[in-house]
């Protein structure tokens, strides 16, 4: 199959929910509005922050991606048989990576593939990348918001069991009660006999987890400062990218990085016809990165209604893979 036709295919099997478009300007003004002071970081993914986030996977100190798809690689075989024949593997994100192609490289005779993406161009281009490797799995992408409830389509053949896949260490994004809900969401997808495999970074030496947030090259300080960027170019704000100083931390009682941009005097911002005054050395917050202990997400998954059945880490036990199911 070659990848027009792919790409054809994609498009005629969407299943598209027309996903509500955020509103950048006006979660930019709830959020300054706050005490203390934030931005979503749903917003650091523009074309300049995915490049940038790309980079930072990239340099010497981040090392959740090259670990988590080294274990992967390494346990793929004892995962595929945790999970069985038949799958059909769902994944919250567009799949466009290497981790992705592993799982269904891997997993015996999986009969379907949904990624769920919020961006239509992403979730088809995705989709028909992953066509032309697997020309005998039915892809059945969705267009959606993965945190809302939602039908899945059904696939032509009967799957054995749904897993949902959500590598990456990306639910560590979510405030607890949000990934609460996203996991009590998962249990919903997967039904009674279903499973999620799910990505955590965990908890480990302090000096570690910070240099991954704070390379010396600097990717991150501009990825962080390329969502101010991008309120200056969408809704028309001030932010001066010169007077704000990336600031990670590991709060380990918190057990999470706490990423914040820190004014370096005192200023105003004008966002949305609106005044914001930052005193200096006033921090505003941007990003959580939830690291966890086996217990932690233990309990983060019971809340949920969900059970961890197996759990495989790199030799090193800096990053985690999380078999779950419904209790």
């Amino acid at each position: 199959m070659n990848a027009a036709v792919a790409l054809q295919r994609a498009r005629s099997a969407l299943t598209d929910l027309r996903p509500q478009p955020d509103d950048i300007a006006a979660d930019a003004v709830t959020g300054l509005s706050r005490t203390p002071k934030a931005l979503p970081s749903k917003y650091f993914y523009d074309a300049e922050g995915s490049r940038l986030f790309e980079a930072i996977t990239r340099v010497p100190e981040y090392y959740l991606t090259r670990t988590e798809l080294a274990l992967l690689e390494d346990k793929l075989p004892a995962i595929a048989q945790a999970i069985g024949p038949g799958a059909h593997v769902v994944e919250y994100g567009s799949g466009s990576g290497r981790k992705t192609e592993l799982l269904l490289e891997h997993l015996r005779d999986p009969v379907a593939y949904t990624p769920i993406e919020i961006s239509r161009t992403a979730v088809l281009d995705a989709t028909a990348r992953l066509s032309v490797h697997f020309p005998q799995i039915e892809m059945l992408p969705v267009c959606a918001d993965f945190t809302k409830p939602l039908t899945l389509p059904k696939a032509s053949q009967r799957a054995q069991r749904t897993v949902v896949f959500f590598p990456g260490s990306t639910l560590g994004n979510f405030a607890n009660d949000s990934a609460q809900a996203l996991l009590a969401g998962m249990r919903q997808t997967m039904g009674p006999n279903g499973c999620a495999l799910i990505g955590v970074d965990l908890d480990k030496d302090t000096a570690l987890i910070e240099a991954a947030y704070n390379d010396a090259a600097g990717v991150t300080a501009a990825f962080t400062l390329n969502l101010l960027a991008r309120l200056n170019r969408e809704i028309g704000s001030d932010f001066d990218l010169e007077a704000f100083r990336h600031h990670a931390v590991y709060v380990r009682e918190r057990l999470r990085i706490e990423t914040c941009l820190v004014s370096q005097r005192a200023q105003q911002v004008h966002v949305a016809g609106k005044t914001f005054a930052f005193a200096a050395g006033e921090a505003m917050q941007v990003e959580y990165s939830h690291k966890y202990t086996d217990a932690s997400f233990a309990t983060l998954a019971e809340s949920a209604g969900l059970k961890v059945t197996h759990g495989w880490n790199d030799a090193r036990d800096w990053f985690g893979l999380r078999l779950l199911q419904p209790a």
